[in-house]
Order: structure tokens, then C-alpha cells, then sequence
């Protein structure tokens, strides 16, 4: 962690700007720009780039994905460019929480990877190109996004430990731990065998 330099007042401020700017989604926003239909009801039901796909436009699946990156970038780097790396911190993981459980979804949001990333290349964009990396491979050679972006998030906080990024492990393990609780239902079809790859309809 890095070193608390900020107030109390200041802190709470960015984690409210953080799940504010997190509990915006992207694939809603362009299931209803481009007319895809309600994705509660397609493929996993969930609201992330990758069941996005599953509608079949990849334009949308992309802008999704850029967008859920973007908002968690963004605040990082206002955070931090205002506030300092305290608060970077605290938005980040803030505008994570708000991804995942939107208060105006009924707390039922995305799984995070995208956002994680946007984070991750905000705070030390060495790392997130890393993260970027190992879940392009893993997605290539598995097929199976939610492997990928499990791989990615857990060797993310390893490599951070031992290297310069220090500071940010804690923030990194907090969210991969996250990640792994949000992708639990995919772990468990993992392991059957059930899973469903990437770019198909069910």
C-alpha cells in the first residue's frame, strides 16, 4: 500500500467518484445504443464484453470493452494527478466494487476483468500490458475468456511483488480476489467441462 498522505474526507470523496464512475456500464449502454436486446437475457445474462459478443456485433463487444477499461483508467488517473497515489488506490478499487454491484442494477454488475485492466494500466502500465498479455494467450490457445482472465489476474499481483510495483500489490490481490469470487460459477463449469468458449451463442 502506499503511504496514507491523504484526509479521511478526501478519501471517502475518490471511493465515492470510483463506484460512481465504475457502476457505469458499457455493455448496457451499447446493448441499448445499437438495439441488441436485453443481455439478461442472452447468453450467460451477464453485462461484459465478452457476452456482448454473444449478440454477435463485435464492434459493440469492443466498445464495451474499451469502455469498462477506460472508466477505471480514468479514475486512477484523476485520482492520482489530483489527490495522489493514496487515493489512485482507493478509486481504483472503488470503481471496481461499483462495476461488479452497480447500486442501479440492483447490485448486479459485470466480473471486473476489463475494468481490472484499465486499473492495472493506469496504475503501472507495464503490468497491465502483462495482465493484457497473459490473457490473449491463455483466450488463444483455451478459447475460454473467463480462464484467461483468471490466469491474468493471478499472476498479476506475483509479478508485482517482485518487482517495482510494490505498493500496489495489496490493491492487485484484493481484486484478484474479487475476481475468483465473481468468476465462481465459471470455475465450477471449468471443472465439468461446461464452460462455454469464446465468440459462441450459449
Amino acid at each position: 500500500m502506499p503511504a496514507i498522505e491523504s484526509g479521511f474526507a478526501v478519501l471517502a470523496l475518490w471511493a465515492v467518484i470510483g463506484y460512481l464512475f465504475g457502476s457505469l456500464s458499457g455493455g448496457m449502454l451499447m446493448a441499448r445504443v445499437m438495439n441488441l436486446g436485453n443481455l439478461r437475457e442472452i447468453g450467460s445474462g451477464n453485462i461484459g464484453a465478452t457476452n456482448v459478443l454473444r449478440t454477435g456485433n463485435k464492434k459493440a463487444a469492443a466498445l464495451t470493452l474499451l469502455f469498462d477499461a477506460a472508466k477505471g483508467a480514468i479514475v486512477v488517473l484523476l485520482a492520482r494527478a489530483i489527490a495522489g497515489e493514496d487515493a489512485a488506490q482507493i478509486g481504483a478499487f472503488a470503481a471496481f466494487v461499483g462495476h461488479c454491484f452497480p447500486v442501479w442494477l440492483n447490485f448486479k454488475g459485470g466480473k471486473g476483468v476489463a475494468t481490472y485492466i484499465g486499473i492495472l494500466l493506469a496504475l503501472a502500465w507495464p503490468m497491465g500490458l502483462v495482465a493484457c498479455l497473459i490473457w490473449l494467450v491463455m483466450a488463444a490457445v483455451t478459447r475460454y475468456s473467463s480462464l484467461a482472465a483468471l490466469v491474468a489476474a493471478g499472476w498479476t499481483p506475483i509479478v508485482m511483488a517482485f518487482t517495482g510495483y510494490g505498493h500496489s500489490f495489496f490493491l492487485t490481490a484484493l481484486l484478484c480476489l474479487l475476481i475468483y469470487f465473481r468468476h465462481w460459477d465459471n470455475i465450477k463449469r471449468l471443472k465439468a467441462n461446461t464452460e462455454t468458449k469464446i465468440g459462441a451463442k450459449g
